[in-house]
Parts: structure tokens; C-alpha cells; sequence
């Protein structure tokens, strides 16, 4: 499927010399191979957006809404091989896959419309016959890097409010699943762009990160990844004083309290939780569940995961695919291996799935007896496990779900308004959900605190990062 695509510069898809393989996590064999970008091709892709910047402008707010809408029809014609696509480079499941690319394109259609609402404001001044004009402009380049766990959605948050707010962007998805943003890209050629208003990057870091960095017409960064990588993002954008968002790791709590409808809760929590083999960084990984419902809870929820469906994303009845590559695999299997031994109780899974003999799959696990200094407790495991412990109090369980670095997302259960309304003052993440998991939604700002990043995607605010405020002061 690469072969169709490349690299997108200048309002083309072009070749180049070096090429990667891209591996199925299914079958531990090659995709095909994506070609890869030279420090040349970055710079060019850097030169093409810098020229795109004034025709971006001229199109305004409703021109570029209409662009964006144009983009989203034609991402929802090639729906079934975008998923395809997603479903072969990710493993995930096919239906996991088919909402994600819905969910991709809802994001153009919020930023279609939010195009059209950049406002600014007017305020008196005290200057006599004064008034002071707060506009909003585009920021200038943006450079967009995405993780391989949601391949399409990840782009698309980035890709459409920038193109919304006249940002010319370029992407750098990961190597791992570079197919799909080409679909995405090849999608929004629709809207007839200026050239080089969006670019398409697949390569190493010393090709296309370093470059990137270093050019100070790029004025804006966008990361979805590791805090590690984010970290170091953060200290090589002072150099030039790029404006920064990223969305990071996470560790999510979630509170079972003892008034939680526990079927409902079950119900909910088991879908989540192994969703993607538990590769979602909003996922919940530290589960607190009241001592009065721990042990029902345990055996319930270990009955149901060890009932999932393990299989090739392709096939319509699998309901858990494999992990992303080897090094996953021999992470997550360290990572339960060490909680045993630390004395964790295993209720299913723990080993990798025997009915494959090929592909990362890793059965689903639930593990009991934890403690809250376990590394499977207090690091993100990124992974199909889920670690659980007890409480007994309101107030210590909810210092124990803030004791942690992370701040993208925190859950709990409860059928009390009152208690509700108290947790969810008191968790200390940048999205709460109660009784529900469904917090990624384009009208809707997403993102984290403390080690788990900085600025919103989605909703009203994720325009706000790829716009500057401009103040002037009229007399007359």
C-alpha cells in the first residue's frame, strides 16, 4: 500500500531513496515499505509550508471551512479502507477500527465549523477616543508528531484544528503505522489546499525531528507520546521558542465505591480496559475497588477477560488484537512476571496467548493483591493488565489515586450525586470520567496535567494552540 502513497511535499507525493519496513504485529512480517525522508526532504517540506503560509490566510475562516468539510466527505467515502488499514498495521480490531476513523473524521467537521468562529473582541480604552481591536492569527508552521496506537485520530486532532486556524502542518506519524496518515493526507487533498500547507514526514529522528527543531519558522509543536519524549521536546523547542502542546503518558485511576451498580460498572470497565490490548494512555491501569465489592468484582471481571476473543484485527469476532511489536510484548510479560514474584495474585492471563503461533498477543490479566508501590501500580503499563487493590475510606483512596506524577485521566463509580461532585473536585487529572469512560470527543477538550502534558485537543480550546493573540490600540 505504500507504493501508492510516499512522502507528501509540496502538494505531491514524492519518493525517496530510503525506505523502512513496516511490520504486522499479527503475522511479525512485513506490511511493505514506506519510504523515509532525508534531511533534505524535511527542509523542503519545511520551505513548501513556509510559502503556503499567505495563501492559507487569504482563504480566511469560511473558505477554509469549506475545505475542511470537502476533506471529511472524502475521508468518510474510503471509510472501510482506512480501517482496513488500521486494523493491518495496529492489529486492533476491525470494529475498534471503523469508530476510530469516525472519530477522525468528526474532528474535521468540528473544526470546519470552529474555522468560521475565530473571535476577537473589542475593549475600551481609557484613552479618550480609544479602543483597543484583540484579533486572533494563525500561529505559523506547525509540526505534528503522532504515536502508533490511534493512527488515524491522533493526525486528525492535530491536522484539523491547525488547517482550521490557516496553520500550515506538517506531519510526522509513527513509522509504525505510517499508512493511514497517508490515506488521511492523500483524504484532505480534496479540499484543494494550497501546496504546502500539509506535509507528510516518515523517518528518523536525526531526519525529521532534529531539522524541524532547529528551523524557527516552525512556530508550533505538537506531540502525542511518551513523557520521556515530551520532556525532551520541551527542551530542544526553548532553543527557538516554539509554542508546544503534547498530550503524554497516563496512569489512570478507578474508583469502584461501595454504592457502584457493579454489573454496569462490569460491563463497562472490561471493553475499556482491553480495548487496543490495553494500548490507550486514558485507560484505566490502578483499579480501586472497595473491600465490601473486591472480591465479586475480582472474580467477575477476571471471568470476563479471560472470555475475550483474542485474533487478527481482520477478523470480524475478534475482540482483543496483539500488542504493537516484540519489545511491547517482553515489557508487559517483565512487568506481571515481576508483580507475581512481589507477591500480586494472578486470576487470568499472564502469558502470552498459545492458540497463536505467530504476532505480539499477550493474553488478557488481572491481577489482585497489589500494592500501590508495584511497578504495575505505579507505572503506566500500557498494556492488557489490569492491577487491582482495596479501600476502605473515601479520603484515602482519593489521596492514593492523586499519588502519582500523571494527570491525563481518572474514573470512579458511584450512584451518589454528593460523593461525585467530591471526586471529582479532588482527582487531580485533566478529565474525569463518572460512571462513564467517554471522554475523547471532538466537541470536547482533551488532554492532561503535570507529567501528563500541556494545552487541549478537541472542543473550542484545541484551536486556541494554533493561534496568536494580537492587540492593538486605535485612537481617533
Amino acid at each position: 500500500m505504500y507504493a501508492d502513497f510516499g512522502l507528501f511535499i509540496n502538494g505531491a507525493w514524492v519518493t525517496s531513496a530510503a525506505t523502512c519496513d513496516v511490520i504486522s504485529p499479527v503475522s511479525e512480517t512485513p506490511l511493505g515499505a514506506a519510504y523515509t525522508a532525508s534531511v533534505n526532504d524535511t527542509q523542503r517540506a519545511i520551505d513548501a509550508a513556509d510559502h503556503a503560509r499567505l495563501p492559507l490566510l487569504e482563504m480566511g475562516g469560511f473558505g477554509r471551512a469549506d475545505a475542511l468539510h470537502k476533506c471529511a466527505d472524502a475521508m468518510q467515502a474510503r471509510a472501510e479502507e482506512a480501517a482496513r488499514t488500521i486494523s493491518l498495521e495496529t492489529g486492533k480490531p476491525i470494529a475498534q477500527s471503523r469508530r476510530e476513523w469516525v472519530l477522525a473524521v468528526d474532528q474535521f467537521r468540528w473544526y470546519a465549523e470552529e474555522a468560521r468562529r475565530i473571535y476577537g473582541r473589542i475593549i475600551s480604552s481609557r484613552v479618550p477616543g480609544g479602543r483597543f481591536e484583540v484579533t486572533k492569527e494563525p500561529v505559523g508552521i506547525v509540526a505534528a508528531f503522532t504515536a502508533w496506537n490511534f493512527p488515524a485520530a491522533l493526525p486528525a486532532r492535530k491536522l484539523a484544528p491547525a488547517l482550521a486556524a490557516g496553520c500550515p502542518v506538517i506531519l510526522r506519524p509513527s513509522s509504525q503505522t505510517p499508512g493511514v496518515a497517508m490515506l488521511m493526507v492523500d483524504c484532505l487533498r480534496a479540499g484543494g489546499w494550497p501546496d504546502g500547507a500539509i506535509g507528510l514526514l516518515v523517518g528518523a529522528t536525526a531526519d525529521t525531528y532534529d531539522p524541524i527543531m532547529k528551523d524557527a519558522r516552525v512556530r508550533k509543536v505538537s506531540l502525542t507520546g511518551s513523557t520521556r519524549v515530551g520532556q525532551q521536546m520541551l527542551r530542544d523547542a526553548a532553543d527557538t521558542v516554539k509554542k508546544v502542546s503534547m498530550e503524554l503518558g497516563g496512569n489512570a485511576p478507578l474508583i469502584i465505591y461501595d454504592d457502584a451498580e457493579l454489573a454496569v460498572a462490569l460491563d463497562m470497565v472490561v471493553p475499556t480496559k482491553f480495548a487496543n490490548a490495553g494500548q490507550v494512555c486514558v485507560t484505566p491501569d490502578r483499579f480501586f475497588v472497595h473491600e465490601s465489592l473486591h472480591d465479586e468484582f475480582v472474580t467477575e471481571f477476571a471471568k470476563r477477560a479471560d472470555a475475550l476473543t483474542l485474533g487478527d484485527g481482520m477478523d470480524e469476532t475478534s475482540e482483543m488484537g496483539p500488542l504493537i511489536n516484540a519489545r511491547r510484548l517482553s515489557e508487559i510479560t517483565r512487568i506481571v512476571e515481576e508483580a507475581v514474584w512481589d507477591g500480586a495474585t494472578l486470576h487470568c492471563g499472564g502469558t502470552r496467548d498459545r492458540a497463536h503461533n505467530t504476532g505480539f498477543f499477550y493474553r488478557p490479566t488481572v491481577l489482585s493483591n497489589v500494592t500501590d508501590k508495584m511497578r504495575v501500580f505505579a507505572d503506566e503499563n500500557f498494556g492488557p493488565i489490569a492491577a487491582i487493590t482495596t479501600f476502605s475510606d473515601e479520603d484515602e483512596v482519593l489521596a492514593r489515586a492523586n499519588a502519582s506524577s500523571m494527570g491525563l485521566s481518572a474514573y470512579a463509580f458511584t450512584r451518589d450525586p454528593a460523593r461525585a461532585k467530591r471526586t471529582v473536585a479532588a482527582l487531580h487529572a485533566g478529565m474525569v470520567g463518572i460512571n462513564s469512560f467517554a471522554l475523547a470527543a471532538s466537541e470536547a477538550p482533551f488532554g492532561g496535567t503535570n507529567f501528563s502534558g500541556l494545552g487541549r485537543e478537541g472542543g473550542r480550546e484545541g484551536i486556541e494552540d494554533y493561534l496568536d493573540t494580537k492587540l492593538a490600540q486605535i485612537v481617533f
